[in-house]
C-alpha cells in the first residue's frame, strides 16, 4: 500500500504560540511535530510552553513524554493546571 499524498506541497507555516493543539496531527507525526515545535519556540523565546494531547487512554500523552524525557532543550514537565487542561495538556519548561 502507498502513502496517501500530502494534502499540501509545500510545509504548512503555523505561528509559534505558547501552546500546541496536537489533536489535529497523527499519532505517527506527534514526535516530529513536537521536536520542531519545541526547537521553534526555543529560538523565539519561550521558556514555558503548552502541549495539548488530550486525556484519552493516555497514548498520545506517553509519547510525549517519553520525548519530553530525552529532549535536551527540556528542563522539566508536569500536568497542567485544572483550568489549562489537567493531565490532557502537559507544561514544558525548556532550558535557557
Amino acid at each position: 500500500m502507498t502513502e496517501p499524498e500530502p494534502p499540501f506541497p509545500d510545509p504548512v507555516v503555523l505561528l509559534i504560540e505558547d501552546h500546541l493543539d496536537l489533536h489535529p496531527f497523527l499519532p505517527k507525526e506527534i514526535p516530529s511535530v513536537v521536536e520542531e515545535y519545541l526547537d521553534q519556540c526555543r529560538e523565539a523565546g519561550f521558556v514555558e510552553v503548552r502541549l495539548i494531547h488530550g486525556k484519552g487512554k493516555g497514548v498520545q500523552r506517553n509519547i510525549i513524554r517519553a520525548l519530553l524525557e530525552k529532549h535536551a532543550k527540556v528542563e522539566c514537565f508536569y500536568d497542567a493546571p485544572l483550568e489549562a487542561g489537567s493531565w490532557g495538556a502537559t507544561i514544558v519548561i525548556l532550558k535557557i
